[in-house]
Formats: C-alpha cells, structure tokens, sequence
C-alpha cells in the first residue's frame, strides 16, 4: 500500500499535543499540579493560605497549561523541517519505506517500538523521544486507513 501526503500545521500541532500529553511523564506532572491547584483553591477558600499562595498555585498551573498547549508544539513545529515536505509511503509486510524529492529511506517493523492512533495520525514511534507521523489524510479512503491501521497493529505492538 502507497500513501501521498503533505502535513497541515493544525492537524500537525493537535498530534504533537497529542503526543506530549500521552507521554507518563508529562500526565503525571500534570496530575500533581492540577492536584496541588486544587489543593491551594480549597486551603484559599478555608483561609488557611494567603491570596499570594493561591496566585501562585494558579500561575504555575496556567504557565504549564500553556507549555505544554501551545508553545511546545509550536517550537518543534518549527524546528523540525519535516513539516514542509511532500512525501509517499510504502507500507508492506516487511517494513515500510518513506520517500520525498530529496531520497527515500527504508525501515523494517522491527525498528518500531510502538505506535498510537490519534485522530488524524498514526503515530509511528522508533524509540520513547523518536517518532514519525502518518496523517490518515493520505490514505485513499476509510477502507484503506483501516488496512493501515490493521497492518500496524500486525507488525508493531501499540503503546498503551
């Protein structure tokens, strides 16, 4: 099976928000400042801490929040050249291969630790940092995103 696509900034910016949020690292972090938030709202509101406290807790939450929405999708957005090129994948039983006007380089599934489905991408993920995304707008039609889909979960082991 043979894809074409081109990557869209907002899908693109909605699977690195994807990717950052599903990461343990960051979900965990997340979780103990929404709980710490909550906690100086309830010790706010039982005037046991001062309105400087509050503000605090809330600025740390909105800060992270931020990061972790908007501005570190848009910095690897940036940095990443990716983003900008045309490219055709082919995908079969022994591995898949990713071509754009510059070269083509192959993979066997192997090399794949896990992968995610989000939305509008399969997430193919070499390694826990390393990853490659696959927009579902390059397949033909439902059928063949459910082949792909099908395909990947034959060959690589999802990530839970």
């Amino acid at each position: 099976m043979t894809i074409h696509f081109k990557y869209e900034k907002g899908q693109v910016m909605q699977a690195l928000r994807y990717h950052f949020i599903s990461r343990p690292e960051i979900r965990i972090m997340i979780i103990l400042v929404n709980v710490f938030a909550l906690a100086s709202l309830i010790l706010y509101l039982m005037h046991k801490i001062t309105p400087l406290a509050f503000v605090i807790g809330a600025t740390l939450w909105i800060i992270l929040m931020i990061s972790f929405w908007f501005v570190m999708p848009s910095v690897v957005y940036r940095r990443a050249a990716t983003f900008k090129d045309s490219f055709s994948m082919n995908f079969n039983e022994d591995g898949f291969t990713l071509g754009h006007e510059r070269g083509s380089r192959s993979w066997q599934w192997v090399s794949l630790s896990s992968f995610i489905e989000s939305p509008n991408f399969f997430h193919l993920y070499f390694d826990s940092r390393s990853f490659f995304l696959v927009p579902k707008d390059g397949c033909k039609d439902e059928n063949e995103v459910y082949e792909l889909r099908h395909l990947l979960k034959d060959k690589v082991k999802k990530k839970k």
